[in-house]
């Protein structure tokens, strides 16, 4: 349950105790992040008694592209069928227990093997160190720039001040070295702000690819439905398949997945790419 209350789906990452903006793309738009929050917080209120279809909403229709929408019989059964918008349609009802089991091939499809996650999480975190000493080298070097600057337009005002240089030569010096130091301060800054978590991140997508399938099987449909709504910005369903629209990046994990690159990268054991 933690992965669906973690603001990294939203585009935001927790550091140190703080929120912070987060340089990836959001995999869920905020009002449904909102709403699942919601859920978390309303959990021990008293709820009314008003039954909750798991599905609805996620899907439409292939054949009239309409929403699908579901109802109770008996009391007992649940059933998803087409809207019926745009009139008759050739989409059949479904009982939730059989759409659900349709649906969690979409989590499937997307998984990715044991050894390629470690490979990939081992690439990953190489990367992360690399960078991060690369980030250190050079803040040292723009710290120690940025100090001889300041030292060279202390030296000259002195020098200014004592009668040792022209107003006109301050003038056009102290421009040019308070221009390289605003510079060297942007270039600060902007290493300050880039964040560790950027590899971290990407880290955790391709966990929750390898065990989102396993999650979902174990899961209410209530659960599988969030799960799904992680990974999708879309779904079509007609009387045999679903057609999914993965949201980023899960819908490159699939392209991947379905070219057999896995398998390319078994074989050949190349260094894998982030």
């Amino acid at each position: 349950m933690r992965i669906l209350k973690n603001p990294f789906y939203i585009g935001e990452f927790y550091w140190e105790g703080k929120l912070y903006p987060g340089a990836h793309t959001p995999l869920i738009n905020r009002d449904l992040f909102d709403q699942v929050q919601a859920v978390f917080q309303g959990h021990n209120r008293p709820k009314q008694r008003k039954h909750r279809f798991a599905f609805a909403g996620l899907l439409r229709c292939a054949y009239d592209d309409c929403m699908v929408t579901a109802e109770m019989k008996k009391n007992r059964y649940t059933y998803y069928r087409c809207t019926g918008y745009r009139g008759k349609c050739e989409l059949p009802y479904f009982r939730e227990e059989d759409l659900g089991d349709r649906l969690g091939g979409i989590l499937k499809n997307i998984q990715i093997p044991d050894d390629i996650l470690a490979s990939l999480r081992s690439s990953l975190l190489y990367d992360k160190d690399r960078s991060e000493a690369q980030a250190k080298t050079e803040y040292d070097r723009l710290s120690q720039r940025l100090a001889q600057v300041r030292g060279r337009l202390e030296r000259a005002y002195m020098d200014k001040l004592d009668g040792k240089i022209s107003e006109e030569f301050w003038e056009s010096r102290s421009s040019v070295w308070n221009e390289e130091r605003q510079q060297i301060l942007l270039a600060l800054q902007g290493l300050e702000q880039q964040s560790p978590e950027r590899m971290l991140d990407g880290i955790r997508i391709l966990e929750l690819a390898n065990k989102a399938y396993f999650l979902y099987v174990k899961q209410p449909p209530i659960e599988q439905a969030k799960l799904l709504r992680i990974a999708l910005s879309n779904c079509k369903v007609d009387a045999t398949s679903t057609y999914p629209t993965y949201r980023k990046p899960f819908d490159l994990i699939f392209e991947r997945a379905k070219n057999e690159e896995w398998r390319a990268r078994r074989d050949s054991n190349p260094r894998p790419s982030a």
